[in-house]
């Protein structure tokens, strides 16, 4: 029911974050989704992929300061209100989303979610009834 995203800490200097994907590049990692949330000093570079324990292992390898967390991916349509339907029902059960992002494929959205409680919202997308992508799902995107 989730998938794995890579975090890895990018200091915000010039070239850090094409040195970074070119690592992955190297050894044919396909990025599927990526967002980058930054601050003066430091970013937050998270990334979905499509080997993401082998993503993992070059980036440690080279010394980049990186983990491994399970999110959500909820496909949707791109119509407008889908995001808030899809969240509300999160919203309902009293789950707080912690980040969001998503991307586009072959006319569906994928929205990624990170909550406060990883349980819940199992039992969330159980109890609505909403379509996830698993980590062997994303290879056949």
């Amino acid at each position: 029911m989730t998938v794995n995203q890579i975090s890895i800490f990018v200091e915000n200097k010039y070239g850090k974050l094409c040195e970074i994907l070119a690592l992955l590049a190297d050894e044919s990692i396909h990025i599927i989704a990526a967002t980058v949330a930054d601050t003066s000093e430091y970013g937050i570079l998270r990334l979905i992929v499509t080997e993401p324990e082998k993503a993992f292992q070059i980036l440690k390898k080279n010394n980049v300061s990186a983990n491994l967390t399970d999110v959500l991916a909820i496909p949707t349509d791109s119509s407008a209100g889908s995001f808030a339907k899809t969240l509300s029902c999160f919203t309902k059960s009293g789950l707080s989303i912690e980040y969001m992002y998503c991307f586009s494929l072959n006319g569906k959205a994928v929205l990624i979610l990170r909550t406060n409680d990883r349980e819940v919202a199992r039992e969330v997308i159980r109890r609505y009834n909403l379509d996830y992508i698993c980590e062997h799902d994303l290879v056949k995107l």
